[in-house]
C-alpha cells in the first residue's frame, strides 16, 4: 500500500467509526444508550474514570465503551476530528478551549529498573545517577521538554537510547537489564513477585490529570451522565 493509501485507509476508518457512534447515539431516545469513546494515555487517574464507567454500565446496560490509547497529541487530535467524546490529558497543558474537569490524582515521575539493581538501593533518583544509563523516555515528555528543568545542563551527557508512547513494552527491555525507563508511578507491576521497581525523581516531577471534551456541541446522553457523574465523583 502507498503512502497515500495508509492515510486513505487510516481516515475511512476514521469517518466509519464517527458514523457509527453517531447513529447508535441517535438511537437513544427514553433510554440511556449508545456509545461513549474515550482516549487516554496510562494513568493511576483512569482508575477513577473506570470506576464511574463500570457504574454507568451496571446501571445503563445498553451503554457501549470505545477506548482508545495513545499520548496526548494524539488523543487532542481525535477529540478535535470528533473520532472520540472525551480526551484524558496527563500534561501541563492549554485547556481554554475545551470543558475540562481536573483530577485530584497527580502522577509522579520516577525511574522504573531491576530491582538487583544497586540504583534500587536509593529512595529517590537524582539527574546524577541516571548519568551513563541507557534510558528510554516518554515520546510525549520529550517532545514537550517535560525533564529539561529537572535535569538541567546534564543533558549532553545522558545515554538516551530511545523513546516510548505505552510503557508496557519499554518495560520489557528493563526486565533484561537492557534499559532504564522514565515513566510515571503505578504503571509497573512491583509486587513481590515481580523483577522491578520504581523510584521517585528527586526533585519530585509531578503532572496533573485532566479530562477534556470539545465546546459548543450537542453531547449525546451517555456523553452527559459521563460528565454528570465524574463531577459528582470529585465531589465527593
Amino acid at each position: 500500500m502507498t503512502e497515500a493509501g495508509e492515510y486513505l485507509q487510516a481516515r475511512a476508518k476514521e469517518i466509519v467509526q464517527l458514523a457509527d457512534q453517531t447513529a447508535t447515539d441517535l438511537k437513544a431516545d427514553q433510554v440511556i444508550s449508545g456509545t461513549l469513546a474515550l482516549g487516554a494515555g496510562e494513568s493511576v487517574g483512569m482508575q477513577r474514570i473506570m470506576t464511574v464507567l463500570s457504574q454507568m454500565i451496571h446501571d445503563y446496560p445498553d451503554i457501549k465503551l470505545r477506548l482508545v490509547s495513545g499520548n496526548a497529541a494524539e488523543m487532542e487530535a481525535a477529540l478535535k476530528r470528533g473520532t472520540i467524546d472525551f480526551a484524558v490529558l496527563m500534561a501541563d497543558r492549554a485547556l481554554d478551549n475545551y470543558h475540562h474537569l481536573q483530577l485530584p490524582e497527580t502522577e509522579r515521575w520516577g525511574l522504573v529498573l531491576r530491582k538487583d539493581d544497586p540504583l534500587a538501593q536509593k529512595e529517590a533518583i537524582a539527574p546524577s545517577d541516571l548519568l551513563g544509563l541507557p534510558l528510554l523516555l516518554s515520546e510525549q515528555a520529550v517532545e514537550e521538554h517535560r525533564f529539561q528543568k529537572w535535569w538541567g545542563n546534564l543533558e549532553k551527557k545522558l545515554q538516551i537510547i530511545g523513546t516510548y508512547t505505552l510503557v508496557f513494552n519499554a518495560q520489557l527491555m528493563v526486565k533484561q537489564g537492557q534499559a532504564y525507563v522514565l515513566s510515571f508511578d503505578d504503571l509497573i507491576d512491583n509486587s513481590n513477585q515481580s523483577e522491578l521497581t520504581f523510584r521517585p525523581l528527586t526533585p519530585q516531577l509531578t503532572e496533573t490529570t485532566s479530562v477534556i471534551w470539545k465546546k459548543n456541541i450537542v453531547r449525546s446522553k451517555v456523553a452527559e451522565l459521563f460528565i454528570k457523574r465524574l463531577s459528582a465523583s470529585l465531589a465527593d
